[in-house]
C-alpha cells in the first residue's frame, strides 16, 4: 500500500503526563490559542494568554518577569492611539476606550499569573517569530506595535544566542518559586510572510535552534513539534486557511491528537471521551424542550455531569 505521508516519530511520555489534576498555562502566539480553546473545550483546568498573544520570546520573559515581581502597570505605561489606550507589553484585544478599564485588566493579569505560575504543573510555551520591534523613544523591545507609525520603531532578528537567553531567563524565574513545573516549548507553525519568505524561514530557525539549546527532559524540558508536524505531515495547502499562512480546523485537530497521544495519561483520555461526550449532548437542540423525552434527557444528562464532577469538582459545564 503506497504511502503518501512522511510520519514524524512520536513516543507517548512516561513520565508528568497532563492529566484532570493538572494545571496548565499555555503562552505565546496564536497556536497557544487554538490549543488552549481544545483545552477548555474539555475542562482541563487551564489558563491562556492573560496578556493575549505574544509572539516573541522577549515579550514573554517581560510579561513572566513583571507577573512573578507583581510590577503593576500605572498610567505612564500606557498610550492613546486611534481612539484607544493600549500597552505595548500587551496584545490590542486588551486596548480599551478607558485607560481605567485598560490598568484594571493589564494589572488583573499580573496576579492571575502570578498566581497561575506558582501551580502550574505545566506551563506550554508557543513560539511565533524571532523578530522584534525596539520602540526608540523607549528603547524598549515591545510585544504589540498596535498600528503606531513605523518610523517610531526598529525591526531587529534575535540571535540564536539571545533567545536561548531568554528562555533560559524565564524557565530560571519560574523554577525559582515552583520547582517542579514542566515546561513543553513548541513552535507555531503559522507562517510569517510579512517578513518575507526567507526571513520567516531564519526566524523560525532560530527559535528552533534556541530551544533546543536549553531541551533538557532530565530537567523537565520538553519540545513538542507542531512546527515539523505541520511541515511534514500536513505538507499540503488544504491544509490551511484560506489566507494560506494559518492552520485550518483540520489541522488544528490532527495536531492536538498528536500532542493528546504524546502528553496526556490513559485516563486522562478516557475523561476527555466523557467530557466531549457531554458537550455533545449539551449542545443538543430539541425539537420540543418541554416534552417528557427531553426532561429525561437532561435528567440523565445532569447524572452524566454529577457523577464525573464527584471525582474532578474542578470540572464546571
Amino acid at each position: 500500500m503506497m504511502n503518501l505521508q512522511t510520519k514524524i516519530k512520536l513516543q507517548p511520555q512516561k513520565f508528568n503526563q497532563i492529566d484532570y489534576n493538572s494545571e496548565v498555562f499555555l503562552l505565546g502566539s496564536c497556536f497557544s490559542e487554538n490549543i488552549g480553546k481544545k483545552f477548555d473545550f474539555y475542562k482541563f483546568q487551564s489558563v491562556v494568554n492573560p496578556f493575549g498573544i505574544l509572539f516573541h520570546p522577549l515579550a514573554i520573559e517581560t510579561f513572566i518577569t513583571r507577573s512573578i515581581n507583581k510590577e503593576y502597570y500605572s498610567d505612564e505605561d500606557l498610550y492613546f492611539q486611534n481612539e484607544q489606550w493600549c500597552c505595548l507589553d500587551a496584545h490590542s484585544r486588551l486596548n480599551s476606550a478607558s485607560k481605567e478599564e485598560l490598568l484594571l485588566k493589564l494589572n488583573e493579569g499580573i496576579d492571575q499569573t502570578h498566581q497561575r505560575i506558582n501551580t502550574s504543573t505545566h506551563i506550554i510555551i508557543t513560539l511565533g517569530t524571532s523578530w522584534v520591534y525596539r520602540h526608540i523613544a523607549s528603547d524598549a523591545t515591545v510585544a504589540n506595535c498596535h498600528k503606531f507609525p513605523q518610523k517610531q520603531f526598529l525591526k531587529e532578528l534575535l540571535s540564536v544566542d539571545q533567545i536561548t537567553e531568554s528562555l533560559e531567563a524565564t524557565v530560571s524565574l519560574v523554577r525559582n518559586i515552583n520547582p517542579k513545573v514542566n515546561f513543553i516549548f513548541t513552535v507555531s507553525p503559522v507562517r510569517h510572510l510579512k517578513d518575507g519568505f526567507i526571513e520567516n524561514t531564519q526566524s523560525k530557525s532560530h527559535l528552533i535552534a534556541a530551544i533546543h539549546n536549553i531541551v533538557e527532559p532530565r530537567k523537565q524540558d520538553y519540545y513538542f513539534p507542531s512546527y515539523e508536524i505541520m511541515m511534514d505531515e500536513l505538507r499540503d495547502y488544504r491544509f490551511y486557511n484560506s489566507d494560506m499562512l494559518h492552520p485550518n480546523n483540520v489541522a488544528v485537530n490532527y495536531i492536538w491528537d498528536k500532542f493528546k497521544a504524546v502528553w496526556f495519561s490513559e485516563e486522562a483520555l478516557k475523561t476527555l471521551e466523557t467530557v466531549s461526550s457531554i458537550q455533545s449532548k449539551k449542545a443538543h437542540r430539541p425539537f420540543n424542550s418541554s416534552s417528557h423525552a427531553h426532561q429525561q434527557f437532561l435528567t440523565k444528562l445532569q447524572l452524566e455531569i454529577d457523577e464525573l464532577r464527584t471525582k474532578y469538582p474542578n470540572i464546571s459545564f
